[in-house]
């Protein structure tokens, strides 16, 4: 497993509850770009529409190599590759309150490019405060016992 990104603000701003490792629909320059690094998660976010997974707002670089008839759109829709079962429960999931799909990682699998999405609840101001404060307390114990 090469991983390529990992979207780290997610992990500030939500609870992850569940996570699902999926495929995902590329074009050949696109895949280019993702194993040179020019992905970013930022901002992006899945939804489900007519029962297909869609990664929204996902920016894959335009491979510069890549000849003039093969650029599209960097931060165009891009299908995710679901079970049906997988799907519905998501479905079920997301109808409740306060549940999002967010992409947490893009990795690669052999030769395959795998994106692992996280069912998110998202936190309170006070939630993010208390990681912080045990981030912190953890960071300074660590430190005592390595002068120990």
């Amino acid at each position: 497993m090469k991983l390529i990104t990992e979207n780290r603000q997610a992990r500030h701003e939500y609870f992850i509850d569940d996570t699902y490792v999926t495929g995902i629909v590329l074009e050949g320059a696109e895949v280019k770009s993702v194993r040179a690094g020019s992905v970013n998660l930022k901002d992006s976010f899945c939804s489900i529409t007519n029962g297909e997974v869609f990664i929204r707002n996902m920016h894959i670089a335009v491979y510069d190599k890549s000849g003039a008839y093969n650029t599209r759109d960097s931060k165009r829709d891009r299908k995710l590759l679901l079970r049906r079962a997988e799907i519905n429960k998501l479905v079920g999931k997301i109808g409740e309150k306060g549940y999002t799909l967010i992409p947490l990682e893009v990795f690669f699998e052999g030769s395959l490019c795998k994106v692992k999405i996280g069912l998110c609840r998202g936190k309170h101001t006070y939630d993010k405060k208390e990681t912080i404060k045990q981030k912190d307390i953890k960071r300074s114990i660590d430190r005592e016992l390595k002068n120990y």
